[in-house]
């Protein structure tokens, strides 16, 4: 383990820790014991198949989201878009899974569908890449501008094509399109995890063991030095937004092909701000972003498992003390000297 890996791995650890004390106190503060919340928490989810399937549904969602946001961060930019790809992944994935023949084989119809999402969430960032790259158009503000517009933009789009019957669903995709349960208790949890697993080994992969990767590290290390070296920082930004928003769309196979099966308003909302946590809590490295995943996961299923005595709002509220401890470790590492220094 590297002196960097060693001081990212001591920033998560501590931020962990950090949450479960404050988490500890809220309890406290609820007249709550804190060993009670956290052992129910751990107890009913591990021991019940649905509340454990659960949360390998929710984590495969944040897990996709988490890498789209740790791809951007190691490039030097701060994609907060994904929550607007995701709706244009799992807009486009319905409509092209709902569109397909019915006897579609499945062989197709979910090279096709995923296909759909990816492209679909991967046009909403190479926009903001784009903007970025040719306009120097910040893509923390063009990120938000666009997920109000998306929003609006398939509410729009399904309540003039796609709703039916005076509900808030589209036609349902053909069959050959649905992945199948995992068989969890009757949870969501389906064979999207398998998506999010390979997502986050073939990141790994490019990340760390291809001169592509090393190109887009160099250019959010420092701009500036990787241009010097013939690095065109412009077509990198544009690339990596790209491909970030791509991920981001890639988790409506989890919501659309996985669960849901059609189209709805709202389909894996929030997702997309929490895999902002996930992404910070992971440190931004694939692996620890499917780790920390699992833990969000946990805390937002967790919280509903053990909701009959521990309010829901304080378990809402520990998501954000994540966030808020990863920021206080990373400046409190920082600051530490190098070891032998």
């Amino acid at each position: 383990m590297t002196s960097n890996t060693r001081r990212e791995v001591q920033a998560a650890m501590i931020a962990l820790l950090v949450s479960v004390a404050i988490g500890s106190l809220l309890a406290l503060g609820v007249g709550v014991s804190p060993g009670k919340m956290w052992w129910e928490m751990l107890e009913r989810t591990a021991s019940d198949p649905y509340l454990f399937g659960q949360v390998l549904y929710k984590a495969t969602g944040l897990a996709l989201c988490g890498l789209a946001v740790a791809l951007a961060l190691d490039a030097g930019l701060f994609n907060i878009g994904a929550e607007g790809q995701i709706t244009a992944g799992v807009l486009v994935c319905a409509t092209v899974g709902a569109a397909l023949p019915d006897a579609t084989p499945a062989i197709l119809a979910i090279p096709l569908c995923l296909a759909a999402a990816a492209a679909g969430g991967g046009a909403v960032g190479g926009l903001i890449g784009v903007l970025r790259a040719k306009r120097g158009a910040h893509e923390v503000i063009t990120s938000i501008m666009l997920n109000a517009i998306i929003a609006g933009v398939a509410l729009w789009v399904g309540n003039a094509v796609l709703f039916r019957g005076g509900t808030t669903r589209g036609d349902a995709i053909v069959a050959g399109a649905e992945l199948p349960e995992l068989g969890l208790g009757g949870s969501s949890a389906n064979t999207s995890l398998v998506l999010a697993a390979l997502a986050v080994i073939a990141l790994a992969w490019v990340r760390s063991r291809t001169t592509w990767g090393h190109a887009w590290r160099a250019v959010g290390r420092d701009p500036a030095a990787a241009r010097s070296v013939g690095i065109s920082v412009a077509r990198v930004q544009t690339l990596v937004m790209t491909a970030s928003g791509a991920l981001a769309g890639l988790a409506a196979a989890n919501f659309v092909m996985g669960h849901k099966h059609a189209f709805e308003e709202g389909l894996g909302r929030n997702t997309g701000f929490l895999g902002i946590s996930v992404a910070l809590l992971g440190r931004s490295h694939p692996f620890g972003v499917a780790i920390a995943a699992l833990v969000i996961g946990f805390l937002s299923q967790g919280g509903l498992a053990v909701g009959d005595f521990v309010p829901k709002e304080l378990t809402e509220m520990l998501q954000g003390v994540v966030v808020l401890a990863v920021a206080g470790a990373s400046v409190w590492i920082k600051r530490q000297p190098e070891p032998g220094r």
